[in-house]
């Protein structure tokens, strides 16, 4: 056996970057990289720019010495660097430090832990509610636990990958209704007339789009098949409703909904995160088998007292849901007025569809020149043909902020012959 000094040794002799490649490995790179050159002549090959700054309205980019307006967080409420919640998260790392080298039920749960899914459980006023590392995790470990062969999931077409994975983990008979088709779902719901249980899924806002489900008509149907409903909330929590309490208060149907899953990682704070919502039965049993929060260390301090600080400030003001809806209005009235086509149903995720990928990214490039930061979405993110720049609007944005993002917009696509 060589002893820790030799290895040292031997290590440092290597030269850098070196790998051990064998021939079946060689093959295999071969096949990656022409697949990363189709995807490249494709025009879908996804580059990552590096942010050099705190996350905020305004952005400093790896290279680029200007600042850049940033259009394309999910920092809905603008709360990812507010000063309290940077505080927070300060404090706790110094009383309970960076993380606890743990899952929950050996050494994990802290008192922080326990607090914040008392407060979350109080903001959508349900009887529980348990902490995941991301809302993935949380929808990978929902579906698997509740469902067996005896029952039916019935989801939405344009669920988002992690309602699909989870479903896909899960034992009961699977159908796929037709995106927000009230009819398609109820032909679905006679269909699994004879399961146990029946769970209606969707996602209350669609991320790619913006567009909203039908929830009332949804909550209609599963009162009449006596089916439950789940939504997932990842972009409504905080900020969607007259309060930010989702999709179920825009539509005042506030305690109508059996499960919640939604994301620490968006609104609430920006960093990472997610959690269920529903009764304590539920909240118990996934506990006890839910396969990602038995398997995953508990969620880091800082970022459980980040969160918990959001939670806060959003008890004490509503003037964050009204900003960021007052300055959705502004964004989407401008850009329709200019000839642009604006996804989606008056929701701060307002995607300017262009068709071509290529198009797509050029154009967030030239943006990027005018001091924009925005990202241009194509397939697989969205369907072939549909490829688009999603603009997101956060309460920290200014009116003069966006009329300089739709300024910008307008004389590139002018420039680029989208509109006259």
């Amino acid at each position: 056996m060589f002893g820790a000094s030799t290895l040292s040794v031997l290590f440092s002799k290597l030269p850098y970057g070196w790998v051990r490649h064998s021939s079946a490995l060689a093959v295999t790179n071969e096949i990656l990289q022409n697949e990363l050159e189709n995807i490249k002549e494709a025009g879908t090959y996804k580059k990552e720019r590096v942010i050099v700054s705190k996350q905020a309205v305004e952005i400093f980019v790896e290279g680029n010495s200007k600042p850049l307006l940033n259009f394309c967080a999910n920092n809905y409420l603008g709360l990812s660097s507010h000063p309290e919640v940077i505080q927070a998260g300060i404090d706790a790392l110094k009383k309970y430090g960076a993380g606890l080298s743990s899952v929950r039920f050996i050494c994990g749960t802290q008192d922080i832990h326990k607090e914040l899914e008392e407060k979350i459980a109080r903001f959508h006023e349900r009887e529980d509610s348990i902490l995941y590392a991301s809302c993935f995790d949380a929808n990978a470990g929902l579906f698997e636990v509740l469902l067996t062969p005896e029952d039916a999931v019935l989801s939405d077409e344009l669920n988002h990958a992690s309602i699909i994975d989870g479903i896909r983990l899960c034992k009961a008979k699977k159908f796929r209704y037709k995106h927000k088709d009230i009819s398609d779902l109820e032909e679905k719901l006679k269909e699994c007339g004879d399961a146990r249980q029946r769970l209606i899924v969707t996602d209350g806002v669609f991320s790619m789009d913006g567009n909203v489900a039908p929830l009332p008509q949804i909550c209609d149907l599963a009162e009449k098949y006596k089916a439950m409903v789940f939504i997932d909330e990842c972009h409504a929590t905080g900020f969607f409703g007259v309060t930010g309490r989702g999709t179920e208060e825009y539509f005042n149907l506030s305690g109508q909904i059996d499960i919640i899953n939604s994301t620490l990682g968006k609104a609430l704070g920006g960093a990472a995160g997610g959690y269920t919502a529903g009764s304590k039965a539920l909240i118990d049993l996934l506990r006890q088998r839910s396969r990602p929060y038995l398997f995953s260390n508990a969620l880091p301090p800082p970022v459980v007292a980040s969160a918990s600080k959001v939670l806060d400030i959003l008890g004490s003001a509503s003037t964050y849901q009204e900003l960021v809806h007052s300055n959705t209005m502004h964004f989407r009235e401008r850009m329709v007025e200019a000839g642009f086509t604006i996804l989606g149903e008056n929701h701060p995720i307002c995607p300017v569809l262009l068709g071509d990928a290529k198009v797509a990214s050029h154009m967030a490039d030239k943006l990027l020149d005018k001091g924009i930061y925005v990202i241009g979405f194509s397939y697989p993110v969205v369907p072939k043909g549909k490829a688009r720049i999603r603009v997101q609007i956060s309460a920290a944005h200014t009116p003069s902020d966006i009329d300089r993002t739709v300024d910008a917009f307008i004389s590139v696509g002018r420039e680029m012959g989208i509109i006259k």
